[in-house]
C-alpha cells in the first residue's frame, strides 16, 4: 500500500513540475515573441523613412498590404527608427570580414577515387565469361 502512495506522490510531484517547466517556457516564448514582433515594427519604420515614407513601394517591395505596413509602423518614434537606420549604417560600412581557407597540408596525398561502376561479364557462345 505505502508502494502506490509513494508512486502517486511522486506523479504528483512530476505533474507538478512539468507544469511549472511549462509555464516558464511559454513565458519565455512569449518574451522573445515580443521582442521579435518589436523588432519588426521598427525595421517597417526604418524602410518607410529610408524610402521616403512611400508607403505603397514599400509594401510592393515587401510584398506584405499596405494597412499592415502602415499598422506596423505606426507605433514606433522617428527617434527609433533613425537609431535603426544609424545602426544599419554602421553594419553596411563595417569592413566583411572574409575567412580565409583552411590550409591544407602540401603532402597530404588525395585519396584515389573510388571506382563505382563494376565490370560487367557477359556470357559467351563457348561458355567462357568474357569482361565487357
Amino acid at each position: 500500500m505505502r508502494e502506490i502512495e509513494a508512486f502517486q506522490a511522486k506523479t504528483r510531484e512530476l505533474a507538478a513540475k512539468n507544469v511549472l517547466t511549462t509555464r516558464e517556457a511559454a513565458a519565455k516564448a512569449a518574451a522573445v515573441k515580443e521582442e521579435a514582433e518589436v523588432a519588426a515594427r521598427e525595421a517597417a519604420a526604418a524602410a518607410l523613412r529610408l524610402f521616403g515614407n512611400d508607403v505603397e513601394l514599400v509594401a510592393e517591395l515587401l510584398g506584405v498590404p499596405t494597412e499592415e505596413l502602415e499598422r506596423d509602423a505606426k507605433p514606433v518614434t522617428a527617434a527609433r527608427a533613425k537609431e535603426v537606420i544609424e545602426s544599419l549604417r554602421a553594419r553596411a560600412e563595417r569592413p566583411r570580414v572574409r575567412r580565409s581557407p583552411t590550409a591544407r597540408p602540401a603532402e597530404t596525398p588525395s585519396p584515389a577515387p573510388v571506382a563505382t561502376a563494376r565490370p560487367t561479364v557477359a556470357e559467351s557462345d563457348d561458355g567462357r565469361a568474357d569482361a565487357a
